[in-house]
């Protein structure tokens, strides 16, 4: 396994984001969501979105270890969330922000 720092998209990221790249206390989140159905069924439509954050700002023994990853948020819904995800994200993306 690699770090992602050592990714094209991160190195990528670094270039056209100089200022934030610059300074080292900034932090890289990983947001991370997959949903299920918990009823494991077909049919019901009912779905759980878990919304996990990772920390990258640590060494690669660490920031994948249990204590650095977040469950953040679930959310609950009653059918697939599709392209409407980024509504129920919006809380969770100002709070980040706002931090």
């Amino acid at each position: 396994m690699v770090h992602p720092s050592n990714g094209e998209s991160w190195k990528h990221f670094n270039s056209v984001h100089s200022y934030f790249s610059v300074e080292s206390r900034n932090v890289h989140l990983e947001l991370c969501t997959d949903g299920f159905n918990p009823f494991k069924s077909f049919v019901a439509s009912y779905s759980y979105w878990p919304i996990k954050l990772t920390v990258y700002n640590l060494p690669p023994g660490m920031c994948m270890r249990l204590g650095f990853m977040f469950l953040s948020m679930v959310i609950p819904s009653s059918n697939s969330l599709g392209w409407n995800i980024d509504v129920c994200l919006r809380p969770l993306i100002d709070e980040l922000t706002q931090l």
